[in-house]
């Protein structure tokens, strides 16, 4: 597909972060053993969960400083819940609980038709009250888009009004598919690659995150 103009999609926000770029590179070489892989994972989470949790619903408590008591404002962690996509989102789900203990998790299990290259739902699980949750769905690498629309999909069955998106790599097909189809949903993209191979990998993108994670690449 080659390489698109990314602000023609309101909705996609290409984080430039030099932290977030340099980890990444870091992801994609392939010499980058599996414990290392696993904590750059979680580290590119952090920061980008940084960046795209700007705008989370706050309240005020009372506190007392070694000075006074205060009325100070702090996070709504029981109104955030992070959703990563089977198996290979559950590498940025340590780095987004480490950001926001107490976040509710709920988990949605696609894999990818090696044919077709189409999603197919293998689990779900999610809290009860999802219709009051903002959402974050997290999954390291958009490709074709599919496993992503495919989760919104299964959000918004279930209830799920909020939903927001956060990759680590999208090729420029997973990003028109994705902005097309959901133009009001955010999608947070740490790195946009040059597009997919006929196997529907990204390029030059990191190998299969999901393997290199999990050590099942050996």
């Amino acid at each position: 597909m080659g390489e698109i103009d990314i602000t023609k999609y309101k909705n996609a926000i290409l984080l430039k972060h030099p932290l977030i770029t340099h980890k990444i590179t870091q992801l994609r070489d392939k010499q980058t053993k599996t414990n290392q892989f696993r904590l750059m994972v979680k580290e590119v989470a952090i920061l980008e969960g940084y960046e795209a949790l700007r705008n989370l619903p706050m309240y005020n408590v009372e506190i007392e400083t070694p000075i006074e008591k205060t009325v100070q404002p702090v996070v709504n962690r029981k109104r955030l819940c992070f959703v990563p996509i089977l198996r290979a989102g559950l590498g940025m789900a340590d780095g987004m609980a480490e950001l926001v203990p107490g976040a509710s998790f709920g988990h949605i299990g696609l894999y990818r038709d090696e044919v077709t290259h189409l999603p197919i739902e293998y689990y779900c699980k999610l809290p009860g009250n999802i219709d009051e949750k903002e959402v974050y769905v997290i999954d390291p690498m958009l490709a074709t888009g599919g496993s992503a629309i495919g989760a919104v999909e299964i959000l918004k069955k279930h209830g799920a009004r909020q939903i927001s998106f956060i990759c680590i790599i999208a090729a420029p097909e997973g990003v028109k598919a994705f902005c097309e189809k959901y133009p009001e949903i955010p999608l947070y993209i740490g790195a946009l690659d040059r597009g997919l191979n006929d196997r529907a990998y990204i390029c030059p993108g990191l190998g299969d995150c999901g393997d290199r994670v999990f050590g099942t690449n050996k």
